[in-house]
C-alpha cells in the first residue's frame, strides 16, 4: 500500500467532513441513541496465540521473556524460540471448523445486540484481508476473511457490528525476542509480523521512551483507516496504549476519518477507549474487567470475559457463573453503561461448550426479562442495597455476596424495573427507594404505583407500601435475578 497516497485521502477525508482532527471539534460528538438501547455486545478474541492456548492471550509477548512461565513452557513443548517462534504457530492455526453463521447465531440465541471481534491484536496477525500486511488469515492459516464474514452474518441477523484494534502495542510486544537467539532476531522490514519489535522499556509509563516512531504510528492509523473503510464499523474499540503521550494526534485524525466517515455514511458510529486516551466526551470510555460504583451522567461500556484467567481460549480457563455475569451486567446497565461480553474460540473455530453454555443461559434470562433491558434507560437512582462494587478495572475476580436487599432500577416507557439480584428464599422484598413518605396522612395509599408484576410468571404479586419501603410477596423462585414491572400512573 501506498502510505503518502493513503494518508493524503485521510486528510482529504478529514477537510471535507464535519469533524476536524482537533479536540475542540470532536467534542461535537454525542453518544447514538441506538448504542444506548441495545446493552449487551459480545466481543471475541481468536487469533493464533488460540494454538498453543496457554496461560492467556499474552502468551506471544511472554513466551520470550525469559524465565517467564510461557518461556519455559515453550521450549519443553515446541523446541528453542530460534527454530520455533511463534511465526511457527501460524500453519496450525487453520480454523477449520469457524462457521460464521453459527457463531452469529449463538451471539443471537445469547440476547446480544452487537459484536466486536478483534480484527488485530498485539501479536501483529491480522483476522481479515489486508493490503498492507501479508501477515493476516487470508492469505496465511484459515486464509479466509474472518473479520469479513462474521461481520456478514452477524448483520444478516440484525446485530450491529463493529471491530477492535489492538495493533499499537506491537510497538513493544515482540521486543523481547531480542533479548535472545530467538526467530525475532532474523532480519525484519516494515509490514513483517514482528516488526518493529522495538524494547519494551515501562510500557505501562505512557510516557515511557522509546516512544512509537511517525512512520510505526502511521502504519498503525493506516491499519485503522483500512478497518473503517473495508468494513465500516459501526463500533471502533482501542486497547489501552493508544493513552501514550506519542500517539495524541494520530488519534484524533483516526477519530475525525472515522466520525466523516460515518457521515457520509448517514449512520452515527462510536469510539471505544480506555483511561484518558480520547478527551472526556468525544468518544465512550470503557472500563476493562470492572465497572463503576455509581451512576454516571455520561454513558460507557464495562467490557469483561467469561473467563477470568484469559481472553483467548487456554486449556485451563476459569470460567464466571451466569448469575455473576448477570448481576454484574444488571449493575452496569442500571449506571448508564453497556457490557461487552468476551468468548474466546479454539484455534479450530470453536466456541467451547463452556463458552456456549455461559451465554446461552444468559441468553434464556434476557429472552424473559429484555423488555427491562433493551432500549431503557436509568432511574434517578441506579439502586440500593448493603453491598458495594469495587470501582475500577481488573475487579471481576472480585466476589459480590448480593442480598436480597440488592436492588437495581431502570425505566422504560410508563414502567420502573426493580431487579432483585438475589432472589430471597422467602419471596419477600422491601425496596426503600419506593417507600411512601406520606403513607401516615394517607391510609392505605398507593402513591403513582398503579400494578406490579414478576417478569416470566402469570403470578400477581401482593404488595404494600408504607413510610419504610415498598414491600412484595411472591412466590415466583429463580436462581438467577428476578425483575419487577412496576406500572407507574
Amino acid at each position: 500500500m501506498d502510505t503518502e497516497r493513503y494518508i493524503k485521502k485521510i486528510d482529504e477525508v478529514i477537510d471535507r467532513g464535519p469533524y476536524s482532527a482537533d479536540w475542540a471539534s470532536l467534542s461535537k460528538y454525542r453518544t447514538p441513541e441506538w448504542f444506548m438501547d441495545l446493552k449487551l455486545g459480545i466481543f471475541i478474541h481468536w487469533g493464533v496465540y488460540s494454538v498453543p492456548a496457554y496461560g492467556n492471550e499474552w502468551y506471544p509477548h511472554n513466551m520470550y521473556v525469559k524465565g517467564s512461565d510461557e518461556y519455559e513452557h515453550h521450549i519443553k513443548t515446541y523446541g528453542p524460540h530460534k527454530t520455533f517462534g511463534y511465526k511457527d504457530f501460524i500453519p496450525m492455526f487453520r480454523g477449520e471448523d469457524f462457521d460464521p453463521e453459527d457463531w452469529a447465531q449463538l451471539f443471537c440465541d445469547a440476547g446480544a445486540r452487537y459484536v466486536v471481534p478483534v480484527a488485530e491484536h498485539h501479536d501483529g496477525f491480522q483476522m481479515y484481508k489486508s493490503d498492507i500486511s501479508h501477515w493476516n488469515a487470508y492469505e496465511m492459516g484459515p486464509k479466509r476473511d474472518v473479520l469479513g464474514e462474521l461481520t456478514a452474518q452477524c448483520r444478516k441477523k440484525g446485530l450491529e457490528t463493529g471491530c477492535s484494534s489492538h495493533r499499537i502495542e506491537h510497538w513493544f510486544y515482540m521486543g523481547n525476542g531480542r533479548d535472545f537467539d530467538s526467530d525475532v532476531c532474523e532480519p525484519m522490514q516494515k509490514g513483517d509480523l514482528y516488526w518493529p519489535a522495538m524494547t519494551e522499556a515501562d510500557h505501562h509509563d505512557i510516557f515511557s521512551k522509546p516512544a512509537p516512531t511517525k512512520e510505526f504510528l502511521d502504519d498503525w492509523m493506516i491499519r485503522t483507516c483500512e478497518l473503517i473503510d473495508n468494513y465500516r464499523p459501526q463500533i471502533l474499540y482501542f486497547d489501552w496504549w493508544i493513552h501514550h503521550s506519542s500517539a495524541k494526534e494520530h488519534l484524533k485524525k483516526i477519530a475525525a476519518y472515522y466520525y466523516n466517515r460515518a457521515h457520509e455514511w448517514g449512520r452515527d458510529v462510536v469510539i471505544n477507549y480506555k483511561h484518558d486516551a480520547f478527551l472526556f466526551g468525544t468518544a465512550v470510555p470503557d472500563v476493562e474487567r470492572g465497572q463503576f460504583a455509581d451512576l454516571k451522567h455520561y454513558y460507557w461500556q464495562g467490557c469483561g470475559a467469561v473467563a477470568l484467567n484469559s481472553w483467548g481460549y487456554t486449556e485451563n480457563n476459569r470460567y464466571r457463573t451466569p448469575y455473576e455475569i448477570i448481576c454484574d451486567f444488571i449493575d452496569i446497565i442500571s449506571k448508564n453503561g453497556n457490557m461487552l461480553l468476551n468468548v474466546g474460540p479454539r484455534s479450530d473455530g470453536t466456541i467451547p461448550d463452556e463458552d456456549r453454555e455461559i451465554l446461552l443461559a444468559i441468553g434464556r434470562w434476557l429472552k424473559v426479562n429484555g423488555e427491562a433491558v433493551y432500549g431503557a434507560r436509568t432511574w434517578r437512582i441506579f439502586g440500593e442495597g448493603p453491598t458495594r462494587i469495587t470501582e475500577g478495572q481488573f475487579a471481576d475476580d472480585i466476589k459480590k455476596n448480593f442480598t436480597s436487599s440488592d436492588f437495581r432500577f431502570m425505566t422504560s416507557k410508563d414502567c420502573l424495573y426493580v431487579f432483585a439480584l438475589r432472589p430471597d428464599e422467602k419471596g419477600e422484598y422491601s425496596v426503600t427507594a419506593l417507600g411512601d413518605r406520606d403513607a401516615k396522612k394517607k391510609a392505605n395509599f398507593k402513591g403513582i404505583i398503579k400494578d406490579i408484576s414478576v417478569l416470566g410468571s402469570d403470578e400477581k404479586p401482593v404488595w404494600t407500601r408504607d413510610e419504610e419501603a415498598l414491600h412484595i410477596r411472591t412466590s415466583f423462585k429463580s436462581d438467577l435475578p428476578i425483575v419487577f414491572r412496576l406500572k407507574i400512573d
